[in-house]
């Protein structure tokens, strides 16, 4: 599906090589896709400028983009995102630049509502605790009333966001007979019948949850509207699920309704800072799971995503439209 890039020339005629900068370092199944049509130039050029000619951004680990960086590269003609946020890039700056910015939208979305709900039968049934325990050397005999944890059939799932990944997690919830309510910035009467979803306010949500889990872009809106107030309206028996970003939710409330026993557990595929501390509270806690941001990490969505950001990449380089672009009014 890749383009080829054409001859960019040089003043004096000859064929040049295409100057992309892009954080790193990148993984063999990016570099192959580039191959040798593309000189990847490190970081650096970005945080300092560069006298070679530079045509292309690609962004794979969420690094900082601003009008200062890209008016230290006056050549650039596009910026690639291997993923789907963007909350790391300023699409407004880019835009005033005319430099357009693509993602990879659509693509994780089945991925990421596999880890999502991973992480509830997880945080429910207590999973990672009974990997630790049945590991250790000492345990010989199990007790039948020992790590016994809650119910996910039959129970309420509250979905905070209901785009394509929250969407995918409703159609899995159905497989475990559960109650499916959603809060979203716009109510979604299109999709509601199929998949058996009410719309309830974001108060009501949180009272009648038993799993509550965050599928929201991070904007100024969403930073930390998981906060103090919020997981007090929570019922003492649920369990927060993150799988948006982690500025979502305030980590400093989130440990203290856990420790104080607010709220049940938590599961957390993205924190706030990622990653945490190694000294953090939220690290030592039993009734928290931890994944390292892994929503996309499964081979086929990976491979995909690298192939269409590397797709907007050429195409951005060659003036053509993306396959998908980000527009500053975009959530």
């Amino acid at each position: 599906m890749l383009n080829e890039i054409g001859d960019h020339k040089e003043d004096h005629g000859e064929r040049r090589c295409v100057r992309v900068v892009a954080d790193g370092p990148l993984p063999a199944a990016i570099l192959e896709l580039l191959g040798d049509r593309v000189e990847i130039m490190p970081w650096s050029v970005a945080e300092t400028g560069s006298q070679l000619p530079i045509d292309g951004v690609y962004t794979y680990d969420r690094p900082q983009v601003e009008g200062r960086m890209l008016d230290r590269l006056p050549g650039v003609k596009v910026i690639s995102n291997n993923g789907v946020g963007v909350d790391h890039i300023n699409v407004t700056d880019a835009a005033a630049r005319g430099v357009p910015v693509g993602n990879t939208p659509g693509i994780p979305a089945g991925a990421t509502a596999d880890l999502g709900f991973a992480l509830i039968l997880a945080a429910a049934r207590r999973v990672t605790e009974g990997d630790r325990f049945s590991r250790r050397p000492d345990v010989t005999v199990f007790d039948p009333g020992d790590l016994v944890g809650r119910e996910v059939y039959g129970q309420t799932l509250g979905i905070v966001g209901l785009g394509q990944i929250g969407a995918q997690v409703a159609k899995r919830a159905h497989g475990f007979d559960m109650t499916v309510v959603y809060h979203n910035r716009h109510r979604r009467k299109d999709i509601e019948p199929s998949l058996d979803a009410r719309y309830v306010s974001f108060s009501e949500l949180l009272e009648v949850s038993d799993f509550v889990l965050l599928s929201v872009p991070l904007t100024e809106k969403t930073q930390g509207m998981i906060g103090r107030t919020e997981l007090s309206r929570m019922k003492p028996t649920a369990t927060l699920v993150n799988i948006a970003r982690g500025p979502v939710v305030d980590t400093a409330a989130l440990t203290a309704a856990l420790q104080n026993g607010e709220i049940h557990s938590a599961a957390l595929d993205v924190t706030d800072p990622e990653p945490l501390p190694r000294d953090h509270p939220l690290i030592g806690m039993d009734n928290v799971t931890l994944t390292p941001h892994l929503g996309t990490a499964s081979e086929q969505t990976r491979q995909r995503m690298n192939e269409v950001s590397v797709e907007n990449l050429f195409r951005g380089i060659h003036g053509e439209p993306l396959l998908y672009e980000v527009k500053p009014e975009d959530p």
